[in-house]
């Protein structure tokens, strides 16, 4: 077991990283849209590179939607069949779940892409 006097000062500062990094990140990118509007004439352009940013997010919150659902559902099941053990079967369904999600999200990506 984790000794509880470590792990919290761990956890914290992994997280304070983490969100100090995505700070950073949304800084840097609005910086880089605030130049490309200054520097950029083309209203069609600003537009298609928007559009494209709003379809991406679009297709991350998707993707991982339906990764966590599928994921669920694999837990759901591992706890109803009573399995208490990590074997071959229970990373099978897992990974399964997985890959079954990822082919999900493909085929929603090109029917409403």
């Amino acid at each position: 077991m984790v000794d509880k006097d470590i792990a919290v000062p761990v956890v914290l500062f992994l997280c304070v990283t983490v969100g100090i990094v995505y700070i950073v990140s949304l800084l840097v990118n609005t910086r880089q849209r605030i130049k490309m509007l200054q520097v950029c004439g083309s209203k069609e352009l600003v537009e298609s590179v928007i559009q494209a940013d709003t379809y991406r997010y679009q297709m991350s919150a998707l993707r991982w939607g339906v990764l966590a659902l599928m994921e669920a559902i694999a837990f759901g099941i591992i706890q109803a069949m009573g399995w208490t053990e990590i074997n071959p079967g229970v990373v099978a369904l897992l990974l399964g779940a997985f890959g079954l999600g990822s082919l999900l999200v493909f085929l929603l990506g090109r029917r409403f892409g």
